[in-house]
């Protein structure tokens, strides 16, 4: 028999048991608890997560589409071949280092569309002027051959027409071919020619005055080759670019820079600029209307002098 001291101890012994049974009862709860909501089942919550796109999923994949309608659309810049692309073909044009000079390409380009084409007559009115020594606005200098004209603004374009050599007709049966070195201004009309008193000699007197013509582009057989000179006040930060004595009208130049070759702008005074100086004093490439490349190369910084070539186009 339990003495009363015995069961004191007893009943405390089994409070302590039935607490601390009731504490882990407890803490196993909330930890179950726990890891069911951070390590959820394969539920809907699952399958929502691996089905919607984040936000910036759903852009990655936009402009991919984009890009890609893109690309099917138009193509790119970088899918045209470049001047430089090209050069790197096999054809005959030689190199500066096997040409000190010069050298020709056959044709890479269409001919570039202007006034004046080829295959075209051309319906207007012939004038005259006092040519003097020749020279005009195309700042091609004095010449001996007199056999000149000065084209009207509008076919002009921004001196396009220099140098263009031109077979005139008049109704009486009389011709006569001449070179562009000169502008008609306003109010020459489209097809007027201002012709030298010299050339306007050869298809009626003087005393005519205006006289009904029709006009067209010719290619020479006669000429020499062509020449090129630097404007005065050219230097390596700027320069103007003239080309002399050309068969065909010249439709472009380009020069040659460290990212290839480089199309210059042209003025009205008949020089293409270089704005920043790049290319002045490297290679040249100039294109005539038909389309033909002739690359120029050992033409010195000069200004103001006139540095002959071995080239000419071709005739058409």
């Amino acid at each position: 028999m339990k003495t009363a001291r015995q069961a004191a101890r007893e009943r405390r012994r089994r409070r302590r048991l039935l607490l601390g049974t009731t504490w882990a009862l407890a803490a196993a709860g909330v930890l179950a608890y726990m890891v069911m909501g951070v390590f959820p089942g394969g539920g809907a919550n699952a399958g929502s997560a691996a089905g919607t796109p984040s936000a910036s999923q759903v852009r990655a994949a936009g402009s991919a589409e984009a890009r890609a309608a893109a690309t099917s659309a138009s193509p790119t810049t970088t899918g045209t071949p470049t001047p430089k692309a090209a050069a790197t073909k096999p054809s005959a044009r030689p190199s500066a280092k096997d040409t000190p000079h010069s050298g020709r390409t056959a044709s890479t380009t269409a001919a570039p569309a202007g006034r004046i084409r080829p295959n075209t007559t051309y319906t207007g009115v012939a004038t005259a002027y006092a040519a003097g020594d020749g020279n005009g606005a195309c700042l091609f200098g004095p010449s001996d051959d007199l056999m000149i004209a000065a084209m009207n603004t509008t076919d002009y374009e921004t001196s396009r027409a220099c140098g263009a050599y031109v077979l005139v007709h008049a109704a009486n049966g009389a011709s006569v071919t001449v070179r562009i070195t000169n502008e008609c201004p306003l109010p020459c009309a489209p097809g007027q020619l201002d012709l030298s008193q010299q050339a306007f000699a050869k298809l009626a007197d003087l005393k005519v005055g205006r006289l009904p013509i029709t006009w067209q582009l010719v290619s020479p057989g006669t000429a020499g080759t062509m020449s090129i000179r630097y404007k005065t006040g050219s230097s390596p930060y700027w320069c103007g670019i003239q080309v002399i004595g050309h068969r065909n009208p010249v439709a472009r130049l380009e020069v040659r820079t460290s990212g290839g070759w480089r199309q210059l702008p042209r003025t009205d005074y008949n020089y293409f600029v270089s704005a920043d100086g790049a290319g002045c004093g490297g290679s040249i490439r100039v294109t005539d209307i038909y389309g033909e490349q002739l690359t120029v190369s050992g033409i010195a910084l000069r200004p103001d002098v006139v540095q002959p070539t071995q080239v000419q186009f071709a005739r058409h």
